[in-house]
């Protein structure tokens, strides 16, 4: 018997599918030959597997594959803002694509594929994971300082020019506001990191531990001790004990380089705590680039809802334009938090518009009640 013809509606479905996978595709692509090694090997097979996955869709729909179907218009500009801000917005993208669940739920894709796709997501994940480490303190700093200086800087004038105060006062008032919180948002980033970072390194391994196991008394050494401290279970820093020693005790002539990298892995060497040192505090950041970009992004955010006043609007005027401005800018910060972060961007970018204006209509508020009579 003859297959059946496929219905409107399935054609274009599979086209939309199609589409899709050619971009995830594309995207790999692309990115791999941005990366070298092991990481640009991973992509490259990802690439290979959505190539599968797009010659089952075109031979589902045959003749009707033409012309090339196109991605949907929120995926494209998604696209392009991957490709303006660089490979971890592609990845954080890419890592949203690979999470849907139409597969699961559609009959005409099979169950291969729909593994393959979550497969595929949480080898994405790990990808991005890597990104979001290296630029994990900067960025934080970034976010923060432009959320703080958009949000504080637009309740402070809105407050102030709901007093009904001149347009000069709600820009004296408006700059003072941009350089005390770029200042304290800079020297906090700048304490935070430190801090952090001055807390982890007290609990790295003392590079010197190993040095000192061959003076241990053996009979009543405390070794065990060190690994329990360290979270290994009785059993594990019985083991771990018994080989240091080992090792230790053994005729310096038979001594390996294997043995001795054992003895140096255990308590911990030089090398090693700086090696550790390097990637547990990578997502911390470094205190002058973290104080430096909350400093900029803050006085950029700050100096937005400013800038209607410092064109000549005043009152009424000045105060919804202001908040339509901060409004888009605060749309677009928390879209941007969403997307890196893996989640859809509408739901964080809505939230981060609701937190903004709350505390805007606070200020504003309290500056109708008491007016400029009242100051």
């Amino acid at each position: 018997m003859a297959e059946s013809s496929p219905t409107p509606e399935q054609i274009k479905r599979w086209r939309r599918y199609l589409a899709e996978e050619r971009m995830e595709q594309k995207t790999y692509r692309d990115l791999a030959d941005r990366r070298s090694g092991e990481e640009a090997d991973i992509l490259r097979q990802l690439a290979d597997a959505e190539q599968r996955h797009e010659q089952y869709w075109l031979g589902l729909l045959g003749e009707h594959a033409n012309p090339a179907p196109k991605p949907a218009l929120n995926s494209r500009i998604l696209a392009g803002l991957a490709r303006m801000f660089g490979s971890i917005f592609v990845l954080a993208l890419a890592q949203r694509g690979e999470q849907r669940e139409t597969y699961d739920v559609d009959s005409d894709a099979t169950e291969e594929m729909a593994a393959d796709e979550h497969i595929h997501g949480e080898v994405v994940r790990g990808l991005a994971a890597r990104s979001r480490a290296r630029m994990a303190g900067t960025f934080r700093a970034a976010v923060f300082g432009a959320n703080d200086g958009l949000v504080s800087n637009l309740a402070l004038i809105l407050g102030i020019a709901a007093t009904g105060t001149s347009n000069a006062m709600v820009i004296a008032t408006g700059i003072a506001g941009l350089l005390a919180g770029a200042l304290s948002m800079a020297a906090g980033e700048y304490i935070s990191v430190t801090s952090q970072r001055e807390l982890l390194e007290a609990s790295d391994p003392s590079p010197d531990a190993h040095r000192q196991v061959g003076k241990l008394n053996v009979k009543s050494n405390e070794l065990e001790l060190v690994f329990r401290a360290r979270g290994d279970s009785p059993e594990e820093s019985k083991k771990h004990a018994r080989l240091l020693l080992e090792v230790i005790n053994r005729p310096e002539s038979e001594l390996t380089t294997g043995s001795i990298v054992t003895s140096r892995s255990l308590l911990g060497s030089k090398e090693r705590s700086e090696r550790s040192n390097s990637d547990s505090h990578e997502e911390i950041g470094h205190a002058w680039a973290a104080g430096a970009s909350s400093f900029m992004f803050f006085a950029v955010g700050a100096l937005i809802p400013l800038l209607p006043f410092l064109f000549g609007l005043s009152g009424v005027t000045g105060v919804i334009v202001s908040a339509v401005i901060v409004g888009m800018a605060l749309l677009f910060t928390g879209g941007i938090v969403g997307v890196l972060s893996g989640k859809p961007p509408t739901p964080r970018a809505l939230r981060q518009l609701a937190i903004g204006y709350g505390a805007a209509a606070v200020t504003y508020t309290l500056g109708l009640v008491f007016g400029s009579s009242a100051i």
